[in-house]
């Protein structure tokens, strides 16, 4: 296809371009979720991005939650059916958002290029920064026609447990939690507290700005190789579940570092009471 995305991130202005440009119009889903909520469809019926379809990150970018973690990677059989269900295409782009900061829209993100989707874009600032520019939002839900997507795995790099073990003593590890998670100090999700010995901590929040865009890619750079992350570094990440941690592989991606993502993150690893937990800094 020839897309006319030029990145992983497009701002307001640019998606605006792309609604009104004619056929072939982007696909739009909104992936609003917050993890003491679950998905926020209530808030998507009340007003989206005109032509957005939503998207249950529980139900369609993630698996039953079991050994694999709480949200491990979906079959691409489903996977593929819930993205058709909503209309994505191969061979139009899709734009993702959630209400500022992309934790969400990145799993979506994620998925679709580890699903092997040609062009995906991150709305960023997400719909407060589509609120803000004065754009109009559309109430009710999606009623579009059913999409071609087909799933094929293999589109962005992964890790097991084993492989996120031995890349945090020969490369560049990065848990992408809150530090007082990181260190051990408290855990109000899984049943053990602690990291994986040898990981560096790196919460999302601070590749964001405090309005939820992404910071410049100069700021990340600097940023990410305070963390021993340069050129030629072999770099993973993780969090609790996989889901922020695709934010931050998305980060990496804008300074200009390719990333892998552990998908069964620490709710993975705290299943297997073999696995070593290291607390503090």
């Amino acid at each position: 296809m020839r897309t006319r995305l030029t990145g992983p991130l497009l701002s307001v202005h640019e998606l605006v371009e792309l609604l009104d440009s004619g056929e072939p119009r982007p696909s739009v889903l909104d992936v609003r979720w917050d993890l003491a909520a679950g998905a926020r469809r209530d808030l998507y019926e009340q007003g989206h991005v005109p032509g957005a379809a939503f998207v249950d990150l529980d139900a369609d970018l993630a698996g039953a939650p079991g050994t694999g973690g709480r949200h491990p990677l979906p079959s691409p059989s489903d996977f593929e059916r819930s993205m058709r269900v909503i209309g994505v295409d191969r061979a139009r782009e899709v734009v993702v958002y959630d209400e500022a900061n992309a934790t969400a829209a990145a799993r979506a993100w994620w998925l679709l290029r580890y699903f092997c989707h040609p062009a995906v874009a991150v709305l960023d600032g997400g719909l407060s920064a589509w609120r803000d520019a004065g754009m109009g939002l559309e109430t009710g839900s999606w009623d579009g026609e059913e999409g071609d997507f087909t799933a094929r795995p293999g589109g962005m790099a992964v890790l097991d447990a084993a492989a996120a073990a031995t890349l945090a003593r020969r490369g560049v590890l990065l848990d992408a939690r809150a530090p007082e998670r990181f260190r051990g100090d408290s855990e109000p999700i899984d049943p053990v507290a602690g990291h994986i010995p040898g990981a560096r901590n790196r919460p999302t929040t601070l590749n964001v700005e405090p309005a939820g865009s992404f910071l410049d890619a100069a700021t990340l750079r600097r940023e990410f190789a305070a963390l021993g992350i340069g050129g030629s570094s072999e770099v993973g990440v993780y969090c609790g579940s996989g889901v922020t941690a695709a934010h931050e592989v998305l980060a990496l991606e804008l300074a200009g570092h390719r990333a892998a993502l552990y998908p069964g993150s620490w709710s993975e690893w705290v299943m297997d009471p073999r696995r070593a937990v290291a607390t503090g800094e």
